[in-house]
């Protein structure tokens, strides 16, 4: 198969329109090509294509801002010699400035399938400010490595944030380029997008249901996201941000993990097993200890959980990260009802609404959660017709079927 970055630089017909523009591209560490060239540099290397700029999301062009709510600076490029504009520094949304600096933005981002993961928002942003300025984007998709299947709430009305850029679910099941043709279609967006199609992409063969294992690399586009294990867990495990539990970060398996000092997993387990076993299916987990060497609880022992989801026992359609999540925290509950669980602390610039709020898009998984009478079947009557109303909304905008 072929990602867009690799057709573009390999098919003239594709670049022709590029052709006496200025040009720009939006990108990240895990942007590069088959040969593992850095999109910057292999654009630049191609006849015909004129950089004038560049643009790195959360985390930096490069990847090297570890956390949350640590920012990027702009600076220039020396290899290239040009500006590089931060979308994580002094502003989130391109400024007029910014944008005159190019007829055409490439967006070459690897998404990892979850409404929370903040490069969709960076996009909405940017198709956002090129309706505004008059500028074109073109799109060079890659695989949504978590695949097509779809869970969670959607996010309420008033509850947009930059980790929520509209009401998507929690696992949103679409790429780059299809969330951009969403995000013109919802939005009602005046603008030039196109989007460069992936070529044989197949998100429902095995193994990899989505990510072309054997074919591609895999480079972490954010720094814990650090391989495919971490991706399909992400849109349950994300949700431990908002939490007092440790989602593993400080360790070598980030976001597939979570604990406490003070956590039981054999109760946790057994609990959980107790209340919903259909939403602990497709996965395999397995009582751990670990010790972060930063964040929450740094050199302490925590005890927890590893959601496996590497072996065979590993079944694509019936796994369902943000349940078996949900379903920890309920069970967590339901063992110490008085257990601190939530987290007070910014998140994501926000100091006024709860993180575990901000992250499911509003407050009802928090209140399923503390509420003693509200059980499994009262969350799945909630998500369910989010999820489907989201699969017929999505229809339109698929490009791979």
């Amino acid at each position: 198969m072929k990602f867009g970055i690799d057709r573009l630089i390999e098919e003239p017909a594709l670049r022709k329109p590029l052709a006496g523009k200025r040009v720009a591209l939006l990108a990240h560490p895990a942007s590069v090509t088959r040969d593992l060239i850095h999109s910057l540099d292999a654009l630049s290397a191609v006849k015909g294509i004129r950089l004038t700029a560049a643009f790195g999301p959360q985390h930096g062009l490069r990847g090297d801002k570890q956390d949350n709510m640590i920012e990027s600076a702009d600076f220039h490029d020396p290899v290239h010699g040009i500006p590089v504009f931060s979308l994580y520094g002094e502003v989130r949304r391109p400024t007029a400035a910014m944008m005159d600096g190019f007829n055409v933005l490439l967006v070459d981002l690897q998404d990892i399938g979850c409404r929370v993961y903040t490069f969709i928002t960076t996009l909405r942003y940017i198709l956002e400010a090129a309706a505004q300025y008059k500028k074109s984007v073109w799109v060079l998709d890659r695989p949504n490595p978590a695949g097509r299947p779809v869970e969670g709430l959607r996010l309420r009305s008033g509850w947009d944030s930059f980790v929520g850029a509209g009401p998507l679910p929690m696992r949103h099941g679409l790429t780059l380029g299809e969330l951009a043709k969403w995000f013109v279609s919802s939005l009602k967006l005046d603008v030039e997008c196109n989007v460069i199609k992936m070529e044989g992409w197949n998100p429902t063969t095995a193994p990899g249901f989505g990510w072309p294992l054997g074919e591609y690399s895999w480079i972490n586009p954010s720094p814990n996201a650090s391989n495919l294990s971490m991706a399909r867990c992400y849109a349950g495990t994300v949700m431990l941000e908002g939490t007092t539990l440790s989602e593993g970060r400080g360790t070598t398996r980030p976001l597939e993990l979570f604990g406490a000092p003070d956590l039981d997993p054999r109760a946790l387990l057994k609990t959980m097993e107790s209340l919903a076993p259909e939403w602990l299916r497709g996965c395999r987990l397995r009582e751990c200890w670990f010790e972060p060497t930063f964040q929450k609880h740094a050199g302490k022992l925590c005890a927890g959980v590893q959601i496996h989801v590497d072996d065979p026992e590993y079944d694509h359609e019936a796994f369902r990260p943000w349940r078996l999540v949900a379903l920890a925290l309920k069970s967590l509950r339901v063992l110490r009802p008085d257990y601190e669980l939530w987290r007070n602390f910014d998140y994501e610039y926000e100091r006024d609404r709860r993180a575990i709020d901000l992250i499911n898009g509003s407050e009802l998984l928090r209140q399923w959660v503390d509420d003693p009478a509200a059980t499994p079947s009262d969350l799945d009557a909630l998500a369910t017709p989010d999820e489907d109303s989201w699969r017929e909304e999505c229809e339109a905008v698929l490009i791979y079927r």
